[in-house]
């Protein structure tokens, strides 16, 4: 008997399930990073994890979550990959509370899913996040990544009331709770937030939910460059306007998504200004104040010196809106080879995004620039070839992004990049200040390292 169908009948044996997969075929379609596990098992409950956990503690088996897979390549390669959990098969609505809208959900459970489910009480939960339409309620919050909806509703750190995941050492643990104002301990499950799986496996999480706006709009307006834009940006942010999203991108980056909107919403492309920058901004309200909101919006583009403004009908902001909620997804795509950065700035300015176009122009790189909420910035670089050649030029890129942000106050983190690129940059970085506080919140939190060990930079 090999090794892998030997772990997975000692697996169906501890666990009591036959949601266990040793398929040869499976286990290396479900590769991460070319790290094939042994075995996936599927669990149905947070009891069959705590017997998975403490079964990979006895044998000392390295443990990865996963529910949709769509994020699965941000953080560097496990370690490690002994057990895959697929947590999609917990996916029930456990709590909800209309009234003090309070939800509770597994961590299996699609966004889709969930958002339908609110619709019909008349609110949602405004995690707008990529890959919207597979991504699971826990892998948003354990990827970290951006939600569109960030400018009005803050991260997902803002409305995560609770959670519950098992720990390092096999026990099931809560944080947190079912309603708004909690102040019983300490708020751990806030530490879950963009750990990718390091830390303890997620099985639920319990959110603070939103009413449904009674009306919606949207803006868009190009200027002639980043002056412009960040002028109407910081304009319309002084006047206090209900904007759900206010976003800035390059010429390069509107091509982008042209090119996309042309072989899906041939008609829509045409109301995104080429060649100049562009800013877009949702809002939303009653309908009085939405409609306030647009005239405003237009006035401080035409006193901002914009070359064009559009009020877009919502036939044509829904695929609009949807695609810039989507960035991480065809910025990544976008090239044979690209590498895709956060950067999150302090302040912004027209000359700080010149600094950084630079960059990829000394190396003779193609690049494009999308401002989101909260001064965070994508920096999709891109190589026209997949490479050993192309890979050097991205990685000697990421040295100089990593020093434009610290040398603005700021910090850069790597969403997405080709594996060679991912270990040139990891191998020729400088250990971080807080590096030896994450070392300490693993060790509490996972002592033995059974947790997608090495995922994060620095071996963590």
């Amino acid at each position: 008997m090999t090794l892998t169908a030997n772990l997975g009948s000692r697996l169906t044996d501890a666990i009591g399930t036959h949601n266990v997969v040793s398929a040869p075929e499976e286990l290396a379609a479900n590769a991460v990073d070319g790290i094939v596990p042994q075995v996936i098992v599927c669990p149905t409950s947070a009891e069959q994890v705590v017997e998975v956990v403490r079964f990979a503690l006895a044998e000392k088996l390295a443990v990865q979550a996963f529910g949709s897979r769509s994020k699965c390549e941000i953080g560097m390669p496990p370690g490690a990959c002994d057990i895959l959990l697929d947590m999609t098969h917990l996916r029930q609505v456990a709590h909800y509370d209309a009234g003090d809208l309070t939800l509770s959900v597994d961590a299996g459970l699609p966004l889709r899913e969930l958002a339908g489910f609110l619709e019909q009480h008349g609110q949602f939960l405004p995690l707008a996040v990529p890959c919207f339409e597979s991504t699971t309620a826990g892998g948003a919050v354990v990827s970290g990544i951006d939600s569109a909806l960030r400018q009005q509703y803050g991260s997902v750190r803002d409305f995560l009331i609770g959670a519950e995941f098992v720990d390092g050492t096999g026990q099931l643990c809560r944080s947190g709770g079912r309603v708004v104002k909690n102040v019983t301990g300490y708020d751990l499950h806030k530490m879950l937030i963009g750990s990718l799986g390091t830390l303890g496996v997620v099985t639920r999480v319990n959110f603070r939910t939103f009413p449904l706006p009674a009306a919606c709009g949207a803006c868009l307006a190009g200027f002639a460059d980043p002056h412009g834009a960040l002028a109407f940006r910081a304009a319309v942010e002084l006047r206090a306007l209900p904007l759900a999203d206010l976003e800035i991108f390059s010429p390069a980056a509107s091509e982008i998504l042209c090119a996309i909107l042309d072989r899906t919403h041939a008609s829509i492309s045409n109301w995104i200004p080429r060649g100049i920058w562009s800013v877009y901004a949702s809002y939303e309200g009653n309908q009085p104040v939405v409609t306030r909101t647009g005239e405003e919006l237009q006035r401080s583009a035409n006193e901002n010196g914009a070359r064009a403004c559009s009020m877009l009908p919502k036939s044509t902001d829904e695929p609009i809106g949807g695609m810039l909620r989507e960035a991480y997804e065809w910025l990544r795509w976008a090239s044979p080879a690209t590498v895709l950065h956060r950067i999150a700035l302090p302040q912004l300015t027209a000359a700080v995004l010149e600094e950084l176009l630079r960059i990829t122009d000394t190396l003779r790189l193609r690049s494009c620039l999308l401002i989101r909420a909260a001064g965070v910035v994508y920096f999709s670089v891109f190589a026209d070839s997949d490479n050993e050649l192309s890979w050097n030029a991205l990685a000697d890129a990421a040295g100089p992004v990593r020093e434009f942000a610290a040398a603005n106050r700021g910090h850069s983190t790597i969403l997405h990049a080709p594996l060679a690129v991912k270990k040139r940059v990891a191998s020729s970085r400088m250990a971080l200040p807080d590096e030896p506080l994450q070392q300490r919140l693993k060790q509490a939190f996972d002592p033995a390292n059974l947790f997608a060990p090495g995922r994060i930079v620095g071996g963590i």
